[in-house]
Formats: C-alpha cells, sequence, structure tokens
C-alpha cells in the first residue's frame, strides 16, 4: 500500500491457486468429483484495490487512530504486517470510521495468506457495515464456493451466500463511481477484474449444484472480463460445456486451460482428449 491516502494504482494479487487432490484425471472423475478447490501457491485472480487507499474523511479523529490508519496504509503489499496491523486497529477501535477500508484490507490480506475463515468474517462484518461494497462481494462470492465442502451441514447455505454475493456485486460494480485519483483504463481494469470474480464465483455455484447449462454464461463472461484469466474458470467452462453435450466448445475451454503451466495442466489436457472422444460418438446438444 501506499502511505498517501490515495486510491492504489496497482493491482493485489488474490493467491488462488489449485488444491491437486480435487482434480479428477480425466474426464470421468471430473464429472463424479467437486470442481478444484484452491492453495495459495496456484492461479491468480487481481483485482483493484479500490479500498483501502480512498481518500481519509475529512472530520476530526484522534491523532492515535490516524496514525494507526496511516501505518495500515503504509505497509504495502507485507501480508503479514498488514494482518497485524489491521487486527489491531479492528480491536483497538472498532467503532471507527475507517473500518469500512480497514476490514476490507483484511479481507483481501486474509485470502492471500490462504486463511479463507477468516477472510469470510471478516468480509462479512464489512459487507454489513458497506453493503456496496462490490470488491469485498465478489471476493467472498468466488471464495466461498471453491472453499466448498459438500458434505457441511450447511453446505446448501453456503451456495446460496455466494449465489446472493456474486449476483450484488454483479449489480453494484458497474455503478460506482471512478476516483479522481486514477485513469479511466485504470478504473475499467479494476471493475473487470472484480466483475470476473462474481461471475466466476456465480458459475461455479451453477456447477455445484449441476446446473451446467447456468454455469456457462456466467463463467464466459469470466474468462472474457479478465485481462488474465484464471485458468481455474477455463477447466470450469471445459467442465460445464462438456457435462452440456457442449463438446466443441468443451474442447476449445480445456486447450486454453492446458495452455497454463501448473498441476491443472494436465487434468485439462486430459479433459480435452474425453472431450473430442465423446464429440465422436454423442450428438452434441444445440446451443
Amino acid at each position: 500500500m501506499t502511505g498517501n491516502g490515495k486510491v492504489r494504482t496497482t493491482l493485489v494479487a488474490i493467491l488462488l491457486g489449485l488444491g491437486g487432490g480435487a482434480l479428477a484425471q480425466n474426464a470421468q472423475a471430473q464429472q463424479q468429483n467437486p470442481p478444484p478447490q484452491q492453495q495459495p501457491d496456484k492461479a491468480k485472480d487481481k483485482v483493484q484495490d479500490l479500498t483501502l487507499d480512498s481518500p481519509a474523511p475529512t472530520a476530526p479523529v484522534n491523532a492515535e487512530e490516524d496514525a494507526a490508519y496511516k501505518a495500515l496504509l503504509d505497509a504495502g503489499s507485507d501480508t503479514k504486517k498488514r494482518i497485524e496491523l489491521g487486527e489491531a486497529f479492528v480491536q483497538k477501535y472498532p467503532n471507527s470510521r475507517y473500518s469500512g477500508p480497514v476490514m476490507a484490507n483484511l479481507t483481501v490480506a486474509y485470502l492471500q495468506n490462504n486463511d479463507v475463515l477468516k477472510m469470510e468474517a471478516i468480509g462479512e462484518k464489512e459487507i454489513a457495515l458497506n453493503p456496496n461494497d462490490g470488491q469485498t462481494l465478489a471476493i467472498l462470492g468466488q471464495t466461498i464456493p471453491r472453499s466448498f465442502n459438500p458434505s457441511a451441514p450447511d453446505a446448501a447455505q453456503r451456495l446460496d451466500k455466494a449465489e446472493t454475493y456474486s449476483k450484488r456485486a454483479l449489480e453494484v460494480v458497474p455503478t460506482m463511481p471512478k476516483p479522481e485519483t486514477i485513469t479511466e483504463e485504470q478504473f475499467t481494469t479494476a471493475k473487470n477484474q472484480t466483475l470476473a470474480m462474481a461471475h466466476s464465483g456465480l458459475g461455479l455455484v451453477y456447477v455445484r449444484r449441476g446446473k451446467y447449462s447456468d454455469a456457462i454464461p456466467d463463467l464466459e463472461q469470466s474468462v472474457k472480463l479478465d485481462p488474465s484469466p484464471d485458468p481455474v474458470n477455463y477447466y470450469l467452462l471445459g467442465l460445464a460445456n462438456e457435462k452440456a453435450s457442449h463438446f466443441d466448445d468443451a474442447i476449445a475451454a480445456f486447450t486454453k486451460c492446458a495452455a497454463f503451466p501448473g498441476s491443472l495442466a494436465q487434468t485439462c489436457k486430459g479433459g480435452a482428449e474425453e472431450a473430442k472422444k465423446l464429440s465422436a460418438t454423442q450428438l452434441s446438444a444445440p446451443k
């Protein structure tokens, strides 16, 4: 983070890698197993941080609180320090006018630290405080179904929650005003990346529910909007198209996924081969 109290113009990387154990080695296994979950050292989703560095409010506060907020701004990309300072701030100043930006920053920092439970807890507090925070809505909407446990007693409710967050993000992000401190190009990139996360989350919710045809449009939008598409979304798009008997589209999506380096590449290569076999033996469904 910069220390000047203004909106950042660099991108915050949110690390969402692939849990290899959840990935099938062929198309049949992909149909039986849930989509891949995330680990911290693989594919990355990026989002412009439009929250923490927003211009500070003009009403007076005590100097100590201002200094604590500035220290958090000055922590930059040091995730561990941001978590330490953010947690201390929230505890010491629970009713601060900076609470929203601080909790939004903690949401990102926890996710970068692969602490999904804390990320979700602080993110939901921030949404309760600021229901129109499109970035936090999109983060929650994408991460909840990616860390989903279908055996959990509240599994269905969690998918409902992720759907609500993603849809709300898709409503509010297009209406966000551009901060004066960034260019139109930077702002458009930030919004598109946030919208890509929301579409990804919504598409995965539909995949989890077995509504593959419903998932396809959102996953297509996700890879279209993101300037640096997440290979996970190409994997999911391939899986959804294959399950919907759109074999040519499945082959195309799996092939794009396989072009990304990493453990998912081999799985997607196998998915493309299986989709080719299915295309040769089964009729494709009309779109």
